[in-house]
């Protein structure tokens, strides 16, 4: 089982998950609980026993130097963390890890008794999954929901995918198991530009997470990042006709489904949702 070290009481605690590998495309879910880490300076209380869950062959332990300068052998694992961010009367739950190589129900089993000891109410996880969808439009999120209350309340959406999943799945699934609210928001990354990361996604994963928790995440320099990255692939676009070709046909569709939505009131609100996101950030003269 997973010690939780020096964990304080935490109010009304929401839990973030990410996990590396097939549900992770680009990195750009666990690039979403590494920035929340980073921002909210969250501290790390637990860990799973690497060596129960993870085939060494295929996740390799790392070696390097510590900031003492002593060689340190970091295994692969999945780290639990707390945060308190400012501006959100709740305390947040991190959880951020590898999808195991065997043991997958025990591996969910130790991460939610974790959860229950911590208090942590709801379960929020995150995927990113390669599709078609065009690098120069908004990345596409889709929420699901394991309750129709939630369903109803989020204006999400109750899954019926079929097929192959991976550890989010079977995590959201032991979710349902135990009665514990869950939610999971899943980001489309365009295929033709698989390798991580991609900050664009990332960044559209965040917005969702504002919109849930009604409050402004700091974004650095994520923001910056994501037009780098849209200006890269334009380049590699424009060196080659085939890719330039596919990406707008890839744009045609996107603007052919999208149509209905591009109305006045729309983009309206779309604003005024962009507005209050960021209206705490910016406080104005003083």
């Amino acid at each position: 089982m997973i010690e939780i070290e020096d964990a304080p009481d935490l109010v009304d605690p929401l839990v973030i998950a990410a996990f590396e590998g097939w549900n992770d495309a680009a990195d750009a879910a666990s690039g979403v609980v590494d920035h929340l880490m980073d921002v909210w300076n969250a501290r790390v209380v637990g860990a799973v026993d690497p060596e129960d869950f993870y085939d060494f062959q295929v996740n390799r332990p790392v070696v390097g130097t510590d900031e003492n300068g002593y060689r340190r052998l970091t295994w692969p694992s999945t780290q639990i963390a707390i945060a308190s961010p400012p501006d959100l009367d709740r305390d947040v739950i991190l959880i951020r890890g590898i999808e195991p190589s065997m043991r997958w129900r025990q591996f969910c089993a130790e991460l939610l008794a974790a959860v229950d000891e911590l208090g942590g109410e709801l379960v929020v996880t995150l995927g990113a999954l390669l599709a078609d969808t065009p690098h120069t439009r908004p990345i596409p999120v889709t929420g699901t929901a394991t309750e129709p209350e939630l369903v109803d309340r989020l204006k999400l959406e109750q899954s019926t995918y079929e097929g192959p999943t991976g550890i989010v799945g079977v995590f959201q699934d032991a979710c349902v198991k135990l009665d514990v609210p869950a939610v999971s928001y899943w980001a489309a990354v365009p295929h033709y530009v698989a390798q991580p990361p991609c900050p664009k996604a990332t960044l559209a994963l965040i917005g969702q997470l504002e919109d849930l928790l009604e409050v402004s995440i700091p974004l650095g320099d994520l923001a910056e990042d994501a037009r780098a990255w849209e200006r890269g692939v334009d380049e590699l676009a424009e060196e080659d006709e085939d890719i330039a070709d596919y990406v707008r046909s890839l744009e045609e569709t996107r603007d052919t489904a999208d149509l209905p939505e591009a109305s006045g009131e729309a983009i309206a609100r779309e604003f005024e949702r962009y507005l209050k996101r960021r209206s705490d950030e910016d406080p104005g003269p003083s």
